[in-house]
C-alpha cells in the first residue's frame, strides 16, 4: 500500500465511469408475468427508454430508439405509461417526451397518438393513467402560459380509438377538484374514482386532500368531497382495496409520521400499522407508489427512517420484513403475489429485482453496473447535535481507496453534502459519484438537515420559515463536529449540492465565509425574491410561502438569508453548473450571482449546458460537471489532482 496525502490518491473511478452508471430505472409495473420499467440513459442523451423483461430473462427496449417515456407534468414529471392488459400483446399507452402526446402501443406496431396536437397557445401534458373501458383517464395538465394563472389540471377520458388525436373535443372531462391534482384511482367495482387535490401555497407534503366521486353508469362523475386529509395533514398516497368494497388505504400523516390508514367512504380512518416510522415519501411526481394492497387486508409496503425495507403488512397489523439485503427500496409494484422494486444498499447499488415471498429468495432483473466495488466508501449514518440539542442526521463517508493510506499526521478534507429538495431525502447506498472523491481521498457527509424526509413531520418542519437558516446550520454543525472529532480537517472542508441544494451551498459560501474553502453549486436558487415572483414554474411558485415566509409580510426575512444579497460576503472559490432549458431554476438566477461577482476577487467559473433541464441526464455532462468539481476543489485544498483513471 502506498503512502500519499489525502486528495493525490490514485483512483480507476472516472467521471465518465459515474455518468455511466446513472441509468436511472423508474415507474415499475407488471404486464402479465413480465416487469416493465422506465430507464434513463446518460449515454443516450438521457433519454428514457421503457424496458421490458420477459419470462425467459430477456431484458429488451419494448419501443425504438425514438421514443422517449416521459412526461413534464409539474416539471418533476409522473407515471408515464399504463399496460392495457394481462399481456404485452394487448398493449400499453405511454407520454412521448417530444410532443408529450399520450400515443398507444403494441409489440412490432408503431405507436399512434391518442390525444390532441399541441397549439402554439396551450401545451398538454398527461401522466398517471387508468384504463376504463374503452378510455384511459388520467391527469391532464394545461400550460398556456407562466405560473398559476397559465396552468390548469384536471382529470379526463382520452378515447383508446384514438378519435381525440383528431377531434380535441372528444377529450372527456371527468373533473376538476383543485389546482393540483393527481391521477385517478378507479374502484375495483367501477363505483367510484377517488383522488389527490391541493391548492397553493400548500404543497402536497403540507396538506392534501382526499377526493371521492361516484361513477354513473353513462361514465360520468357525480358530485365529489373530501373524504380524508385537510388542513394540516398530508396524504401522498391512495390504493382501493382490491377485494374490500369501499374500502380505500391512505398514506396519512395525521399522526406526525406517513403510516398507512384505512379510509371507509363516510371518513372514518384507522390507522393499519401505528409506528414512529415512514412508509413513504414526498409527492414530488404524480403517480408514485410505496404500498400496495394486494387482497385479504394484505400489502406490500416499504417503511423506515434513514432507510427503507421492504415488508409484507397483514391483515393484522403485524410487519413481516422480505428485502434482505437491501436496505433501500422504491418504486414497488406487483401482479398480486410477487413484487418487483428498485432495490439498494449501502455497497449495493441500485437494480431492479424481483421478490416473491413464497420462494427462495430475490432475483437480480437488472444487474447492477457497479465498477471497482472495492473502492467504494463504507459509509455509516451518524447523528449529530445541534447547537440548539436538536438531532441532526447524517451520513458520512471516509476516504478509502484499498492502494493508498495516508501520512499518519494528516486529517482528509471533507465535502459537505447537500440533498435538493429541500422536503426530500439522500439514501446511504452504493453511489459511484460519492465514491469518485472518496476513492481519492476526500470524505463527504452527506447532511439530512432539518425539513428532510425519514423523520417524521416534526423533523421536516424544523425548516418552516427557516430555510437558508435551519438548513445552513445544520450542515456547519457536521462540518464543525467532523473537525472536532478528528474525523475531518477543519481547513479544508468544501461544500456541493444541486438544486435546493445549490441554494443551501451558496447561502452557506455567505453565511459561513470562515468555514467552507469551496464550493460546487448545481442548477441553484440563488434569488428568492425574484424566483417567488416570476423566476419558476407553477408547482413550486408558491413553495416559499412555507419555506420562507408569506409574501410580503416575510420581506426582510428573503433578504436577509437570500445569496444573491449577501454574495458580497463569499470569499471562498465556487463553480455553478447550470442547464440552459431549466424551468425550474431558470439560468438568469446563477447569471445574476455571477454578474454580481464579476469585479469580485473570488475564484469562480461558470459551467452551461444546452439542452439540460433541471437535473442532468447526459453523459458527458454529469462528466464535465465532476471533472470541473474536482480541479476546484484540488486549488483549494492544496493539492495536485492526479488525472481521472491514471
Amino acid at each position: 500500500m502506498q503512502t500519499s496525502p489525502y486528495g493525490t490518491w490514485t483512483s480507476p473511478i472516472t467521471a465518465a465511469d459515474v455518468a455511466a452508471a446513472e441509468a436511472l430505472a423508474e415507474w415499475l409495473g407488471f404486464v402479465g408475468e413480465e416487469v416493465w420499467w422506465t430507464e434513463t440513459r446518460p449515454l443516450e442523451g438521457g433519454r428514457s427508454a421503457l424496458v421490458r423483461r420477459t419470462p425467459d430473462g430477456r431484458t429488451e427496449d419494448a419501443l425504438g430508439p425514438e421514443w422517449n417515456v416521459r412526461t413534464r407534468v409539474i416539471e418533476y414529471g409522473g407515471r408515464p405509461w399504463l399496460a392495457l392488459g394481462a399481456t404485452p400483446d394487448a398493449g400499453f399507452v405511454f407520454t412521448h417526451w417530444d410532443d408529450q402526446r399520450v400515443h398507444r402501443a403494441a409489440p412490432g406496431a408503431r405507436p399512434v397518438p391518442i390525444s390532441p396536437e399541441p397549439t402554439p397557445s396551450v401545451s398538454p401534458r398527461y401522466c398517471d393513467f387508468a384504463l376504463v373501458g374503452s378510455e384511459v383517464w388520467c391527469l391532464r395538465e394545461l400550460v398556456s402560459g407562466p405560473g398559476e394563472t397559465g396552468t390548469r389540471r384536471d382529470l379526463v377520458a382520452l378515447p383508446l380509438d384514438g378519435s381525440a388525436a383528431r377531434d380535441p373535443g372528444a377529450v372527456r372531462v371527468l373533473a376538476r377538484s383543485h389546482h393540483f391534482m393527481t391521477g385517478p384511482k378507479v374502484a375495483p367495482d367501477g363505483g367510484h374514482v377517488a383522488w389527490l387535490g391541493w391548492d397553493h401555497p400548500t404543497m402536497p407534503w403540507d396538506a392534501t386532500d382526499v377526493m371521492c366521486a361516484p361513477i354513473g353508469s353513462d361514465g360520468t362523475l357525480g358530485p365529489a368531497r373530501r373524504i380524508a386529509g385537510g388542513p394540516g395533514v398530508s396524504v401522498g398516497q391512495v390504493e382501493w382495496a382490491p377485494d374490500l368494497p369501499g374500502v380505500l388505504y391512505a398514506l396519512s400523516d395525521q399522526d406526525g409520521w406517513w403510516n398507512i390508514h384505512e379510509v371507509d367512504l363516510a371518513g372514518g380512518t384507522c390507522a393499519r400499522c401505528p409506528r414512529a416510522e415512514e412508509f413513504g415519501e414526498a409527492l414530488w411526481r404524480i403517480g408514485a407508489r410505496w404500498f400496495l394492497p394486494v387482497g385479504g387486508g394484505r400489502m406490500f409496503v416499504v417503511h423506515g427512517t434513514s432507510g427503507r425495507q421492504l415488508a409484507v403488512l397483514e391483515a393484522d397489523g403485524a410487519l413481516r420484513d422480505i428485502g434482505e439485503p437491501y436496505t433501500e427500496w422504491s418504486q414497488p409494484a406487483t401482479d398480486g403475489s410477487r413484487v418487483a422494486a428498485v432495490a439498494a444498499g449501502p455497497g449495493l447499488p441500485r437494480t431492479v429485482v424481483l421478490v416473491d415471498p413464497r420462494g427462495p429468495g430475490i432475483e437480480q432483473l437488472r444487474p447492477a453496473a457497479l465498477r471497482h466495488p472495492d473502492h467504494l466508501p463504507q459509509g455509516h449514518h451518524s447523528i449529530l447535535r445541534g447547537e440548539n440539542g436538536e438531532d441532526v442526521h447524517a451520513y458520512v463517508y471516509p476516504p478509502r481507496n484499498p492502494d493508498f493510506t495516508a501520512p499518519a499526521d494528516e486529517l482528509p478534507p471533507y465535502l459537505v453534502q447537500v440533498h435538493g429538495g429541500p422536503t426530500t431525502r439522500s439514501q446511504l447506498i452504493a453511489n459511484q459519484e460519492i465514491a469518485f472523491f472518496t476513492s481519492r481521498g476526500i470524505g463527504v457527509v452527506d447532511v439530512q438537515y432539518g425539513g428532510s424526509t425519514g423523520f417524521g413531520r416534526r423533523y421536516r418542519e424544523r425548516l418552516r420559515e427557516n430555510w437558508g437558516v435551519v438548513d445552513v446550520r445544520d450542515c456547519a454543525t457536521a462540518a464543525r463536529e467532523l473537525g472536532e472529532r478528528k474525523v475531518a480537517d477543519p481547513d479544508r472542508i468544501g461544500i456541493r449540492g444541486g438544486s435546493a441544494g445549490g441554494w443551501t451551498a451558496a447561502a452557506s459560501l455567505a453565511a459561513e465565509p470562515d468555514l467552507y474553502r469551496a464550493a460546487g453549486i448545481y442548477y441553484p436558487l440563488l434569488d428568492p425574491e425574484e424566483w417567488r415572483e416570476r423566476g419558476t414554474h407553477d408547482f413550486e411558485c408558491r413553495y416559499l410561502d412555507s419555506l420562507i415566509g408569506p409574501w410580503p409580510q416575510a420581506r426582510q426575512r428573503y433578504e436577509q438569508v437570500s445569496p444573491i444579497r449577501r454574495a458580497h460576503r463569499i470569499r471562498a472559490p465556487f463553480v455553478i453548473m447550470q442547464g440552459l432549458d431549466d424551468a425550474i431554476c431558470p439560468p438568469v438566477q446563477a447569471e445574476r450571482m455571477l454578474a454580481l461577482m464579476r469585479d469580485s476577487q473570488v475564484p469562480h467559473s461558470y459551467l452551461a449546458f444546452e439542452g439540460e433541464q433541471h437535473g442532468f441526464r447526459r453523459a458527458d455532462t454529469i462528466a464535465a460537471c465532476l471533472e470541473a468539481e474536482l480541479a476546484l476543489y484540488a486549488r483549494a485544498f492544496g493539492f495536485e489532482a492526479v488525472p481521472a483513471g491514471d
